[in-house]
């Protein structure tokens, strides 16, 4: 009987595949099990928004790595595995055909699925949702047409995935509705006076925003979606419907096996440990504790599932690790390209320097002691360290000094 040991990580996305290349890199001898539910090698999902949507990448491109680097590094992968229980007690994973498998160590990257909303005709052909390369490319094949006249997409929520794809959409000649129930888009994400920013840029590329609007049922004729009928009875006639109202961490499988969750997330420290030591969890479902915010907090970014990996790997060969990454998340539309960094609370004033309207300024979140809690470069590329290191510092600053662009950044707190 072998003693080797065996790290199991469920989760065959972006975080479990750099929770798998950590572990190696820190010369873990064991085996490493990689249990994924797609059909495909772990792949990066912002690009299904983004430059895949876009056409300007392939598959390819953004699968992290290829099927020679798991053979290489002795990293057993099973794809299309949906784990269905798990017993941190006897330290096993249950699979779909009922086996169980015994690890030492687990990593938890199940991420995150659309959020789905209870409207009339949400199961009809032509609804669409987005997060695996499947859905992408239906989305896109709805969007495309070689001839005839232009196909019409309706998307239901402005946030992030929502305004990515009416972006992508109009770049294919697509037209475009985006009903949004607040009154501004992004506003959660950003604020109001920031979510504006967005609404003139894609009203500005010909993109009908309707705000402060409510979808009461997706139309359908046949089975087939063919527009929205909103809040008021009026109605918008669609070739394909988007609904893109958020994500829903995949917290089931560790809620059921009685780990701690909370903040709609899977609760650990700030070496990524949930509350049983052996087992940690990565990306979107981490409800962390940020030494640096002080707070708990859970965020689905791109760069939690890049980053955390490093520090969940050093906590499973049980070295001292904490992550203290500051927060961080990018989007292009059109020609606006931003990053966003930090945290910040929803009260905070938002302070910008620059020029606003021709969408080429910075922007930041003060607290109300007046400190920096989050920062964004809107067609600014040269001020990220910069933001960090002002939220960084803890120190209240001068509102007046931080918006005037004749004051060095790194001279603000001072």
């Amino acid at each position: 009987m072998s003693n080797e040991k065996l790290f199991v990580i469920v989760g065959g996305g972006l975080a479990g595949a750099k929770t798998a290349e950590q572990l190696r890199a820190r010369d873990f001898p064991g085996r490493i099990l990689l249990l994924g539910e797609e059909e495909h090698l772990p792949y990066e999902r912002p690009p299904l928004s983004k430059d895949y949507f876009a056409g300007k990448k392939q598959l390819a491109e953004f699968t992290v790595q290829h099927g020679d680097w798991y053979r290489d590094h002795r990293v057993e992968v099973e794809l299309g595995v949906t784990v269905t229980a798990l017993d941190p007690g006897a330290h096993t994973v249950t699979l779909p055909d009922g086996s169980t498998v015994r690890y030492d160590k687990l990593a938890l990257a199940t991420g995150s699925r659309p959020r789905r909303i209870l409207l009339p005709g949400i199961d009809a052909a032509g609804v669409h949702m987005l997060r695996t390369v499947e859905q992408s490319d239906a989305l896109l094949a709805a969007v495309r047409r070689d001839e005839g006249p232009a196909p019409h997409l309706a998307i239901v929520g402005a946030g992030w995935i929502g305004l990515e794809i009416a972006a992508g959409a109009r770049g294919h000649g697509a037209d475009v509705t985006v009903v949004e129930a607040a009154a501004q888009p992004l506003s959660g994400a950003l604020g109001e006076q920031m979510g504006a920013v967005f609404a003139d840029l894609h009203r500005s590329h010909g993109v009908d925003l309707r705000l402060s609007t409510t979808v009461s049922e997706i139309l359908t004729v046949e089975g087939r979606a063919t527009g929205l009928r909103l809040g008021d009875g009026t109605e918008i006639r669609a070739d394909a419907v988007l609904v893109a109202v958020g994500a829903q961490p995949n917290v089931e499988l560790a809620r059921d096996a009685g780990l701690t969750v909370a903040s709609d997330g899977v609760a650990v420290d700030a070496s990524l440990a949930t509350s049983d030591p052996d087992i940690v969890a990565v990306g979107d479902i981490a409800a962390a504790e940020h030494p640096l915010l002080r707070t708990r907090i859970r965020v689905e970014h791109w760069a939690n599932a890049l980053n955390q990996p490093d520090v969940a790997a050093a906590t499973m060969l049980g070295r001292p690790a904490s992550y203290d990454r500051l927060p961080y998340f990018f989007t292009d539309q059109y020609d606006l390209g931003m990053e966003y960094v930090g945290h910040a609370p929803a009260e905070a004033r938002v302070i910008t320097r620059g020029d606003v309207g021709s969408r080429q300024f910075l922007a930041f979140w003060l607290d109300a002691a007046g400190r920096v809690r989050a920062g964004m470069n809107v067609n600014i590329w040269d001020a990220g360290d910069d933001i960090r290191a002002l939220i960084s510092s803890g120190e209240s600053v001068d509102p007046h000094r931080l918006s005037d662009p004749q004051v060095p950044l790194a001279e603000v707190a001072g």
